[in-house]
């Protein structure tokens, strides 16, 4: 099983990477193919894992996945399989994606509960409480829901009584192809949203107020194959540039929605980085600055993501002074915490809300990615620390972060791959 190993090095990274697109719009937009029967295509598509598990999970309904350089073509013309089984669904919570839109064209569907990062519960009640607003039956038994309808979804309306993303994307697909108009409230703003929104308008569908938490969708009686550009991953820009702030290097991330990443940087200008923007690119410049600690929350966009909570506690783990850091969208996020102690941070952590010491001395050590972002983290700490750090698990960090190691070392950081299973012949 592949390892990271971070060596000392302790010096500032200085570079420019180009971003890749965002996992978490493409996966949607994958099952989102399942919605019309042909040929699909998206661009910009990733090279990572969890591309690889929807395109397997797409394979089993019955879909012929075909790819060049960055392009996807699915094929929906041999669905016939309309069951999406644990083995796969265990490994990753989006490819539950594919629930709204089997039901949705095919009047039934069975799917597995769904697996994904070790952190928290992430319950997908709200997922089938949507389907059941818009007219599906829904059963769960045995681990699986099962969900049907008499000929189309009738529609209806839905209020989310809180913000979710993956909610939103399996409600609104299914909506798209309902009797009626289907109103959704207090639906998601992320970025993914309004690259789903894009992509299924490309199919044919009928939805207003993009950009708002109150969706109104038209349902329609079929929908066609569909085109999309994939937006680029806000989160591993901003992951590389927690890279500049913690060793007081210089990083800019090209090929980026600037205003997608908008909260993020409004946090490094906070600790006292420099921040230059562009029409499509970002720069952090923590050289030479006395950066300072900082009071953080993460809330549903345009708020500070979530899924920067992990990396940008390691970065004020450089930073003297007491920081605080707290996650009120998953209270439960901080597995993180315990393998940067073992680095020697000090973090006291009370319920959601963890108050970091920063400006320690770290030392290398060995630690274990426990989730996606977590691994970031680590290797973003190991940056700094005092000697070798080894960081296990790292198949969490390759679900994420496309040519991770060699983006890394543009930036002039060393993150070496190392498995210690292999044997020399």
């Amino acid at each position: 099983m592949d390892q990271f190993i971070v060596p000392q090095v302790k010096a500032p990274v200085n570079g420019e990477v180009e971003i890749s697109g965002a996992k978490n719009a493409v996966l949607a937009v994958m099952a989102a193919a399942l919605l019309a029967d042909g040929v699909s295509e998206i661009t910009n598509v990733p090279h990572l894992k969890d591309m690889k598990t929807m395109s397997d999970v797409l394979r089993v309904i019955g879909c012929h996945i075909n790819g060049g350089s960055h392009v996807l073509k699915i094929d929906t013309r041999g669905v016939d399989h309309l069951e999406a089984p644990y083995e796969l669904v265990k490994t990753m919570r989006a490819s539950f994606y594919v629930l709204g839109p089997l039901v949705a064209r095919f009047g039934r569907c069975r799917v597995s509960l769904p697996g994904g990062c070790a952190w928290g519960p992430r319950p997908v009640d709200l997922h089938l409480k949507g389907l059941e607003a818009l007219g599906a039956k829904i059963t769960v038994t045995h681990g699986y829901v099962e969900a049907t309808c008499e000929g189309r979804l009738p529609g209806g309306n839905f209020n989310f009584p809180i913000s979710s993303v993956g909610a939103t994307v399996n409600v609104l697909m299914a909506a798209t192809l309902a009797k009626g108009v289907s109103v959704l409230q207090n639906a998601a703003l992320e970025p993914e949203i309004d690259n789903l929104i894009d992509f299924l308008t490309n199919m044919g569908a009928k939805i207003q107020g993009r950009g708002t938490r109150t969706l109104t969708i038209q349902g329609v009686e079929s929908l066609r194959p569909g085109t999309g550009v994939t937006i680029p991953d806000r989160i591993e820009a901003g992951t590389f540039l927690c890279a500049a702030a913690i060793t007081r290097g210089r990083v800019k991330v090209t090929h980026i929605i600037p205003e997608h990443i908008a909260s993020t940087l409004d946090a490094f200008r906070e600790i006292g980085c420099k921040v230059n923007v562009g029409a499509d690119w970002a720069e952090v410049d923590a050289r030479q600055q006395e950066l300072k600690p900082m009071s953080l929350s993460t809330l549903p966009f345009p708020g500070f993501p979530t899924d920067m909570q992990a990396p940008f506690m390691a970065t004020l783990l450089s930073i003297p002074g007491n920081s605080l850091v707290q996650d009120t969208v998953y209270n439960d996020r901080f597995k993180h915490v315990a393998e940067l102690e073992r680095l020697g941070a000090s973090i006291q952590l009370n319920g959601n809300t963890a108050t970091i010491k920063g400006g320690l001395p770290l030392e290398g050590a060995d630690i274990m990615g426990s989730d996606l972002r977590a691994s970031a983290a680590l290797v973003l700490a190991g940056l700094i620390a005092e000697g070798e750090t080894t960081i296990s698990r790292i198949y969490h960090l390759d679900r994420g972060y496309e040519d991770f190691e060699a983006k890394m070392a543009k930036i002039g950081a060393t993150v070496k791959r190392f498995n210690p299973d292999a044997r020399d012949e």
